[in-house]
């Protein structure tokens, strides 16, 4: 049990973190295309690489750390499925190069993003 407490207690921290990108992001980018949706998923990924990274290598963090971490604040900041409806959005309104430039840019970036994070993670640890 105390697990599912330490990913609510993390999911809450990144579904927060997640919102404040929503807010921001339209702002400083505009509303045409769903940025805020993007840029957490690719430093989500970028993050997941580097935690785990370090987690493999040198930090030996505890399972309610690793819970929190991952699942809870990494697993609230990102949204897989915020990606699908906005695709979904995009394709129904016929913008269909928008909605495929979006969705392989998202999944290509974040690949990259979590290699980046794992690349860093042991160039820092080295």
């Amino acid at each position: 049990m105390t697990s599912v407490l330490y990913a609510a207690l993390g999911g809450a921290i990144g579904a927060s973190l997640r919102y404040g990108v929503n807010v921001t992001a339209p702002k400083l980018l505009g509303h045409g295309f769903p940025w805020a949706t993007m840029i957490v998923n690719i430093a989500g990924s970028l993050v997941m690489g580097v935690l785990i990274g370090l987690m493999a290598q040198a930090w030996n963090a505890s399972y309610e750390m690793r819970v929190f971490l991952t699942t809870g604040v990494l697993g609230g900041f990102t949204t897989f499925s915020a990606f699908s409806i906005d695709f979904a959005a995009m394709y129904e309104r016929k913008d269909y190069g928008l909605a495929f430039a979006y969705a392989g840019g998202s999944v290509v970036l974040s690949l990259l993003a979590v290699f980046a994070g794992l690349w860093l993670a042991r160039t820092v640890l080295q």
